[in-house]
């Protein structure tokens, strides 16, 4: 099979470098082993969060100082914010309407009631632009009898640390009633299957709507909106009052739902989208990658001018980790990692671990290493990229964003 480009992984930058590259005309393909890390996503985007455990107001100012080996010092400070602003649109043009400014970052909560910096949030989700400039004074947090997917307690704990008035009220309706039958209906994922007929949500908002009191907002688990925002659209017209969704654990509607946005989107444009397949090898002519061999395809292997390695870090298996290295398995890339198995970790769960920061080396136009040497029609996108840690530093989602585009723009050139 011949495609323009080869995307091996079909997460957040694998999703998103296709549609960049389909929108202009190009033959792409995606290999995609099954759900991505995006079912993790409460529904926001991070461009940079914390450096050194201090949060970061201004994200570009703050990215122009970050050290040579960050993804966003090989895309150039200088693009950042351009890019930021093409990933906006691609988002929205996907069905995705998120809020933010790469100006000032803005405050996500997250399911258990903690305030974190953010780049872009879902236009349904609360947030909170200033944390003493409140939107609300009183808000009603709505808890769903028998929901396993919000530890209301933290949360509500979380929220009056942040100085609002919460009235935590316990609801349920006929439809939810129905569904507690079984326990294993009461995930986010699974209410938001069944709460999507009108009448459902005409009986979800009379409830919301009897029992909110004089709050000035409503807060309701992200149980709605896992195909679009239709369902998050109705029920706000319904609620008498202003009506934010807040965060789940995983796996969380918000990210399902931009996950299949992103997945229709792509197909809508011609792309190819492999679902459940993986790359397992690829052929080598000197300095260029000629071919990549799936589990599926087998003796039919995908051949391109470029190829882009978008499989993820260590949770979604695109580095691997045995006693004695790290390393990359599909091509056995260069990786950026310390040898002495005794540094990769640190004592302390709540630490610094430096193996957050390893990932595929590449040089400067984010092209992937072997043995020392670029791999030209090779790029390497997203989290399975060195020189970051997503968590300490609040910045995955962006980094998989931009560096997407970037290469993006790299192979149109």
């Amino acid at each position: 099979m011949r495609m323009d480009t080869v995307i091996m992984g079909g997460g957040l930058s694998g999703l998103t470098c296709g549609i960049a590259l389909a929108k202009r005309g190009k033959r792409v393909a995606i290999v995609a082993s099954g759900q991505s890390t995006l079912l993790f996503n409460g529904g926001s985007m991070e461009l940079l969060g914390n450096i050194d455990g201090k949060a970061v107001n201004a994200p570009l100012e703050a990215i122009a100082a970050l050290p040579q080996d960050h993804p966003y010092s090989k895309i150039g400070a200088d693009r950042i914010a351009v890019l930021a602003d093409e990933a906006r649109q691609l988002l929205a043009d996907a069905g995705i309407s998120m809020e933010g400014s790469t100006a000032r970052n803005h405050w996500r909560i997250t399911p258990m009631g903690i305030a974190k910096p953010a780049w872009l949030t879902l236009s349904d989700h609360l947030r909170l632009d200033d944390l003493n400039n409140l939107p609300a004074k009183r808000v009603a947090l709505m808890c769903i009898r028998g929901f396993f997917d919000e530890p209301n307690g933290m949360l509500e704990h979380g929220l009056q640390g942040l100085g609002l008035e919460v009235k935590k009220v316990e609801f349920t309706t006929d439809d939810i009633t129905a569904l507690r039958r079984s326990p294993s209906e009461m995930r986010a994922s699974s209410l938001a299957k069944h709460l999507t007929s009108n009448n459902a949500l005409k009986r979800l908002a009379e409830q919301i709507n009897t029992l909110a009191g004089d709050a000035d907002m409503v807060l309701l688990p992200s149980v709605l909106g896992q195909n679009d925002d239709s369902d998050v659209q109705m029920l706000q017209g319904l609620v008498s009052k202003p009506l934010r969704l807040v965060a789940t654990l995983p796996p969380a509607v918000a990210g399902m739902r931009m996950q299949t946005l992103l997945r229709h989107y792509f197909r809508m444009l011609g792309g190819n989208y492999l679902m459940g397949d993986t790359a397992v090898s690829g052929a080598f002519d000197s300095d260029r990658l000629a071919s990549v061999t799936t589990a599926k395809l087998g003796d039919m292997p995908l051949k391109a001018d470029n190829f882009v390695l978008a499989t993820g870090s260590f949770i979604s298996r695109g580095l691997r980790a045995d006693y004695e290295r790290v390393y990359e398995p599909v091509l056995d890339l260069d990786v950026d990692a310390d040898s002495d198995r005794e540094q990769w970790t640190r004592f302390g769960v709540l630490e610094p671990q430096a193996y957050m920061r390893y990932g595929v080396a590449t040089d400067g136009n984010l092209h992937c290493l072997k043995r020392g040497k670029p791999i030209n029609n090779l790029h390497a996108i997203g989290s399975v990229l060195s020189g970051h840690d997503a968590i300490k530093m609040g910045d995955g989602t962006g980094v998989s964003l931009l560096t997407a585009l970037a290469v993006a723009h790299d192979i149109l050139a």
